[in-house]
């Protein structure tokens, strides 16, 4: 049986809503003073860098979060 969530420490993010007429990003930037545990779906994760997870929100929105746990730690638990 595959997970189908994981447990992560987000913090800041930034929301892309869409693009404007010359194909640029239009988002906004969303600090936060902490990283907040969250449990995410799987499913919604699209990617995972070194500096920030890329997952899919509402309405076809995307988010880049920050993170707190280690790049490796992260790839193992997605990838068992």
């Amino acid at each position: 049986m595959s997970k189908k969530f994981i447990e992560l420490h987000l913090g800041g993010h930034s929301i892309v809503h869409g693009f404007d007429a010359d194909n640029k990003e239009i988002s906004e930037r969303v600090e936060a003073e902490n990283f907040t545990k969250k449990t995410v779906a799987i499913s919604r994760i699209k990617s995972v860098s070194e500096n920030f997870i890329l997952t899919d929100y509402m309405d076809g929105r995307l988010i880049y979060w920050e993170y707190k746990e280690d790049y490796e730690t992260i790839k193992k638990a997605l990838t068992k």
